[in-house]
């Protein structure tokens, strides 16, 4: 039978020697924990800058929210990008000591976190993009207002997953 223990098990001897190079080198780890930084600080410093104008264009004129979304059209490739980087250094750093975190109710808690900010940021670019094509012309601005409305929550959802991340990151560190 296959259990959650022989999975670990199974992915901690695959990794063994990635494991040994990681703790046996400062900079491996450092350059590692680097770009998980840096990409933390890239992507999630770009997507909290966008929430943020998103909280200011909610109430500004229509050349103000026909602004934002195009910064937000370009700004989604640049966030992902970073998500990217933190995706792989994460998995470098999960694959140092698979034991540890993968028993850890801290770091599965900071994954689901992870996949909320991604189902989260989808919602965010499908609005924004319904925005965006204007094809909810109508006679009334409803439509709109409510698309706007999902926008601004999906922002504050945004900054609120971006932080609890964090913390859960270093809550783990700490409690490692």
């Amino acid at each position: 039978m296959i259990t959650i223990t022989s999975i670990l098990q199974a992915v901690a001897t695959a990794a063994k020697p990635w494991a040994s190079l990681y703790s046996d080198s400062t900079a491996v780890a450092s350059t590692v924990t680097f770009f998980h930084l840096g990409g933390l600080l890239f992507a999630g410093g770009l997507a909290i800058a966008s929430d943020r104008a998103t909280f200011r264009a909610f109430r500004g004129t229509d050349e103000d929210r026909n602004r934002l979304l195009v910064d937000l059209g370009n700004s989604h490739s640049w966030v992902l990008a970073g998500l990217s980087v933190i995706f792989v250094s994460g998995l470098l750093l999960a694959l140092s000591d698979v034991k540890t975190f993968g028993y850890s109710p801290i770091y599965w808690t900071k994954m689901s976190l992870v996949v909320l900010l991604l189902l989260n940021g989808s919602v965010l670019q499908r609005t924004e993009q319904k925005l965006r094509a204007g094809s909810l012309l109508t006679q009334s601005t409803a439509p709109r207002q409510r698309l706007w409305s999902r926008l601004r929550f999906a922002a504050a959802t945004s900054m609120a997953l971006w932080t609890a991340i964090v913390l859960a990151g270093v809550i783990l560190v700490n409690a490692s």
